[in-house]
């Protein structure tokens, strides 16, 4: 059984001499709740565009649930709901009745409305006019409604824009159940990286339209590395030694800076340096965030 929900082949998306999307291959498993990382204006909201069969690609196809989008459009549109940029509403009317309003073009049961609205904890909120709604609290009803038609996958581009820190962690956690409790995959685009990467499965990172990382958010952390600082008296005479135990060392400052090693090495080189005579006075990892391997990863000249 084939568990992919979105595949992409070659999607690209040209604006004359101006490629804002150049052959991205995204691969979307069942269930996963995928990162979709780039800084502002690398292509993603136009790759979700495409998905959605908004606009038409250039060249390349998509496939959604194992079918090709171009032939299958609308079944395979109603098993998607999607957040893209704001959500526009009528002010005047409540919560209830703007979801009444897309529930009938959905056809689907109204009982949905009220389950719906449960889900994105709005239910005492129903009544209120949507004008006198948070940012946080439109953003929630935006995906309320984006559930009205009980979707397999949800596509949600920068969801969390504009909210402050309480919005954020609400619109986290719910993204974070949608799998869980409800068993729909998710895609979610964004440029903050610390974000996704306290909800994601999986990491695709554009840029300039290209894809240059796909893999899980562990695969990304492994990225990360990191060197070994050892405080010595002779730093100079400790890299000799390090080298005869076979791991590299650089010299920096008053410190010797090996690469990454398991700890059997380090404590056999430590255990060299003080046979050798030599005061250590420190031992410390010094890794990379994995917001140093994102910059790393797009270029630290990209507006984040």
């Amino acid at each position: 059984m084939n568990d992919m929900v979105i595949q992409t082949y070659g999607l690209s998306k040209h604006y004359k001499a101006r490629k804002a999307v150049d052959n991205v291959n995204l691969q979307i498993r069942k269930g996963d709740i995928y990162g979709f990382l780039g800084p502002n204006g690398a292509g993603k909201t136009t790759t979700i565009r495409m998905l959605l069969g908004l606009i038409r690609p250039t060249k390349g196809t998509v496939h959604l649930f194992g079918k090709d989008l171009r032939k299958d459009k609308l079944p395979i549109l109603r098993r998607v709901g999607s957040l893209v940029e704001y959500p526009s509403y009528y002010g005047h009317l409540t919560a209830y009745e703007n979801l009444e309003a897309i529930r009938r073009i959905l056809n689907v049961p109204k009982s949905r409305i009220d389950e719906v609205l449960a889900i994105v904890r709005l239910t005492k909120e129903a009544g209120r006019a949507v004008k006198g709604y948070s940012l946080g609290m439109k953003q929630r009803l935006g995906i309320a409604a984006s559930l009205l038609g009980n979707p397999d996958l949800l596509i949600l581009d920068e969801p969390t824009n504009g909210l402050d820190p309480a919005g954020i962690l609400e619109m986290r956690e719910l993204i974070k159940s949608m799998p869980v409790q409800y068993g729909v995959t998710v895609l979610v685009s964004s440029h903050l990286l610390s974000e996704v990467d306290q909800m994601a499965s999986r990491v695709g990172i554009i840029r300039g339209g290209s894809m240059i990382f796909e893999d899980s958010i562990d695969a990304l952390r492994l990225r990360a590395g990191g060197q070994i600082r050892i405080a010595v008296s002779d730093p100079q005479q400790a890299v000799r030694i390090a080298a005869s135990a076979g791991c590299f060392a650089a010299q920096q400052d008053s410190s010797l800076l090996l690469e990454q090693a398991p700890d059997e090495k380090i404590a056999h080189i430590v255990a060299g340096l003080v046979e050798a005579g030599h005061s250590v006075y420190r031992v410390e990892e010094k890794k990379k965030s994995l917001e140093d391997v994102f910059l790393d990863l797009v270029g630290e000249a990209s507006s984040l």
